[in-house]
């Protein structure tokens, strides 16, 4: 078996083991009532994650903590932050925050 050949096998196995554990709890999850308190803080898991993974990358600059004005990622969130709680628009926020730092790094900041 060629190294093209294992890689797809364990790319369509994993995919398949993926889709398998999803459909279980959708089906598992259909079966069983959730308690409203649970339902209410599952609702906090998209953005708790998203934050986990952006974070670090926006206050890590380099491999150090950077919390100077120099530190685009770090205004450009700030501003995304402040556009995200004044209007709850996730596209606009979005916007805003990648033409903040496409602006900022094109001035060489």
């Amino acid at each position: 078996m060629t190294n093209g050949t294992l890689l797809w096998i364990t790319i369509v196995a994993m995919g398949l083991v993926t889709y398998g554990i999803r459909l279980s709890l959708i089906v598992l999850l259909g079966r069983l009532n959730v308690p409203p308190i649970v339902e209410r803080g599952l609702r906090f898991v998209p953005p708790a994650v998203l934050s986990a993974l952006i974070l670090p990358d926006v206050l890590r600059h380099g491999g150090t903590l950077d919390l100077s004005f120099g530190n685009t990622r770090l205004i450009a969130a700030s501003v995304a932050a402040l556009v995200a709680w004044r209007t709850r628009n996730v596209l606009l926020t979005i916007g805003v925050g990648m033409a903040v730092l496409w602006f900022l790094t094109g001035l060489g900041i």
